[in-house]
């Protein structure tokens, strides 16, 4: 069960001992006999989850979760609303007030246990998915620490990716996950020393050495989760600087033997690169870069893909205004 207990609200003796004997014996209940009270219980226990009743002397229900949904500290604390009203228009005014769901008095045991059970499961979900944005929002972060020209980049080129894996037809939770995943290629830029990382211009032969160490260094750091997402970012990083024609490295694979994910990826963070202001050079038109991609399909690129981006201007006019004036995302950027 996802910490803390759950918040039980009626001011019915009767409808609270209903509960216990629902619940009780799986689940650690508080009980509040009217809105104030439930409130303060909120604040002091930490529930992760609430059964509130409506008609209530004081603040009714729908004042109650209206007042917890207002709080930033509680809005994401879902509410289940245990009532004798049962018209559309009460579901209604319940669901506008952010309510997730609504049993009708009297209650069924079997019908209040699943539903709890349900809901409880979205907590479970909704905490996974938020601890692994935090985890990628972190390591993309120290991926890129001593990197200070990057700025908003790894977010800009997630949002290229996410678009041009849309136009090659995936899936929208598979689109979600690389936009996801995309800005952890270069976690491995961790192992890589700083006078490398920070040279302002191009690399020795030596330097490049220490540089193409990078994909095999954040393959080993992300590959030791399960979670799809960073099972997707480890072929990411292990992978997206091949090339189509067998080129790149680490590995000189070609072709299909590059993993979609990265041969998108490889194109988006190309793009990205070629069209912002470095320490040494000046960006490029996106005109301009999307010409030298356009000239890379069949050798850098996968050259169905490189069509497919090159049809996407727009869009990608439309994410490079977005992120124009913001250097971090306004939340870690969910998926499990």
């Amino acid at each position: 069960m996802p910490q803390g207990p759950i918040l039980v609200v009626d001011d019915e003796p009767i409808n609270l001992d209903a509960m216990r004997l629902a619940l009780g014996a799986v689940h650690k209940l508080i009980y509040a006999r009217d809105g104030g009270s439930a409130l303060e219980a909120i604040a002091k226990h930490k529930p992760a989850l609430v059964l509130l009743d409506i008609r209530m002397p004081g603040m009714d229900g729908y004042e109650v979760c209206r007042a917890i949904k207002a709080n930033p500290a509680t809005e994401y604390l879902p509410v289940i609303f245990v009532t004798s009203l049962s018209d559309v228009g009460d579901e209604a005014r319940g669901f506008e007030a952010g309510g997730v769901d609504f049993i009708v008095k009297p209650i069924s045991p079997l019908v209040v246990r699943a539903r709890v059970q349900t809901h409880l499961s979205l907590v479970r979900h909704s905490r996974l998915e938020r601890s692994h944005r935090d985890a990628i929002y972190m390591l993309s972060e120290a991926g890129h620490f001593n990197d200070n020209d990057t700025g908003a980049h790894v977010w800009r080129m997630a949002a290229y990716s996410a678009e041009l894996a849309r136009a090659a037809g995936w899936s929208v939770e598979s689109c979600r996950l690389i936009e996801l995943a995309a800005p952890l290629h270069d976690t491995g830029k961790i192992g890589v020393p700083d006078h490398v990382l920070g040279k302002p211009g191009p690399l020795d032969e030596d330097e490049w050495v220490l540089m193409r160490r990078h994909p095999l260094i954040g393959h080993e750091i992300l590959s030791k989760s399960a979670a799809p997402v960073f099972q997707m970012a480890a072929e990411i990083a292990l992978h997206h600087h091949e090339r189509w024609d067998g080129s790149g490295y680490p590995h000189g694979i070609a072709g299909t033997a590059i993993p979609e994910s990265a041969r998108i990826v490889a194109i988006a963070d190309v793009y990205d690169a070629l069209t912002m202001k470095r320490a040494y050079k000046e960006a490029w038109a996106p005109e301009q870069a999307l010409d030298w991609i356009a000239e890379q399909q069949g050798r850098h690129f996968d050259p169905r893909l490189a069509g497919l981006f090159l049809t996407l201007a727009p869009k990608l006019a439309d994410i490079q205004r977005r992120w124009q004036h913001q250097l971090t995302p306004p939340s870690p950027p969910m998926v499990a």
